[in-house]
């Protein structure tokens, strides 16, 4: 790009733009997301306090003003399911947020155990308090991982509803047991990647049936026998997703974001054909992958899935993302958390565009920038997953992108800083356990 044509893009951006100084200025983009049925709004990261914050900001008012349903999260059901729990007030579902999050025990912990969430928890908890029970907003759990927490959660229902079923469901479960640890799956996975493989489908195939045949309610709980439905449905997914995570390709990846799109719709058919969705995921799990290079590897998400599902004008897809600043992450999968440095946004991407343009938080909606044919280009932009390496930022954690296909609006936040965790390392120290809960 050379020096006029940028000029010309960042010309087109300064017009396009809407600043982003407080609740007040979320206005028009709340309105243009009010209508659609799932709204999804993205992180450039898992460990930045400004996307929790400005997800939660405009959370509350969708579910306020416009009558959302539920949040589901990229994170593991029987976790989440503890904070839906809360914030419904159901029996024994915890004093507070903190020690409600605190139970978050896999990897990566601060995900979701840190003081943001327990704000938003907080604030949903005491916005529910006045509604009926249908008209409560839950917060849901999409994600795959939890194979031994899900597999332990139907054991523990059926034992107190159905002691006979329990006992089916143990010998279902004993098929998982030599596997059992603390790896995420991987010692399931590599097991099924023997010659001879040995895997379990078969198992959690029949356990899914006999929980999908119809379970009693719980009068504490009246979303108990779908917990456990769900639960089942995670086995199921998990083991396929175990077993063909060492495999080279895009089976694993896709059999993750289609769990999460199934159990979105799930979740919608459940709470009724009026029911409106918000989702928090990572923008490489909400912007469409058709406009990234994640498509020529064979890749979908579940942005693109919801996108073709449910209609493009009833899924609004938000993407988040900044220029410089801190994050919290690990060097390598189960390593102690960090406060890392997120170094400049590299010439020529997205972020550096917008930077260039006017370093000053602002929004944009797509409806603006699909008029620029100027924007329609593939533009590297910043993706920092759990795992991160500042140092090799230049050659890595770019996701070329056209911006205004794959997002139908996108908040662009100049500087951001770590998010604060719950639970605190000896890496951690000088942030505060105590912080106001304020989002």
């Amino acid at each position: 790009m050379d020096l006029s044509e940028k000029q010309l893009l960042q010309t087109d951006l300064l017009r396009k733009s809407h600043p982003l100084n407080s609740a007040e200025d979320l206005d028009a983009l709340v309105e243009s997301l009010a209508g659609s049925r799932v709204v999804m709004l993205g992180e450039a990261s898992h460990g930045t306090h400004e996307y929790y914050t400005w997800r939660a900001r405009i959370s509350k008012r969708l579910v306020e003003e416009h009558g959302f349903s539920f949040i589901g999260v990229e994170g593991d059901w029987p976790d989440c399911y503890k904070i839906n729990r809360y914030v419904k007030n159901y029996k024994d579902a915890g004093e507070d947020a903190e020690t409600v999050l605190r139970n978050f025990n896999r990897w990566p912990t601060w995900m979701w155990a840190n003081w943001e969430t327990a704000a938003f928890t907080e604030w949903l908890y005491g916005h529910n308090l006045s509604k009926g029970k249908s008209q409560k907003a839950g917060f849901y759990g999409l994600d795959v991982y939890s194979l031994w927490d899900s597999l332990d959660a139907i054991i523990n229902y059926l034992e107190k509803e159905d002691p006979e079923a329990a006992e089916v469901a143990r010998r279902s479960v004993h098929c998982f047991e030599p596997y059992r640890g603390e790896d995420d799956g991987q010692k399931y996975a590599r097991a099924t990647n023997r010659i001879v493989p040995d895997n379990c489908e078969e198992e959690v195939l029949a356990l899914l049936k006999q929980l999908s045949s119809g379970a009693p309610q719980h009068n504490h709980d009246p979303e108990a026998a779908f917990n456990a439905e769900q639960n089942a449905l995670v086995a199921v997914n998990a083991e396929k997703y175990y077993r063909v995570m060492m495999q080279p390709g895009p089976d694993s990846w896709n059999v993750r974001d289609m769990h999460m799109m199934e159990t979105l719709d799930r979740l919608l058919n459940y709470h009724g054909p009026e029911s409106k969705a918000i989702i928090w995921e990572h923008n490489t799990h909400v912007g469409d992958a058709r406009a990234t290079d994640m498509a020529r590897g064979g890749l979908w998400n579940i942005g693109q899935l919801a996108r073709e599902k449910y209609g493009k004008d009833k899924v609004s897809l938000v993407g988040f993302g900044s220029f410089k600043g801190s994050v919290i992450a690990g060097d390598y999968w189960g390593a102690p958390m960090e406060k890392m440095p997120v170094p400049e946004a590299r010439e020529g991407s997205w972020e550096n565009l917008l930077h260039q343009q006017s370093p000053s938080d602002r929004y944009f909606l797509s409806t603006d920038l699909v008029k620029s044919q100027r924007l329609k280009r593939t533009i590297p932009h910043r993706a920092i997953g759990v795992v991160y390496h500042p140092e090799r930022e230049r050659y890595g954690n770019y996701v070329p992108s056209i911006i205004p296909e794959r997002y139908d609006a996108f908040i662009y936040l100049d500087q951001t800083k770590g998010l604060h965790p719950i639970k605190i390392t000896e890496q951690l120290q000088k942030i505060p356990e105590t912080y106001p809960w304020n989002v």
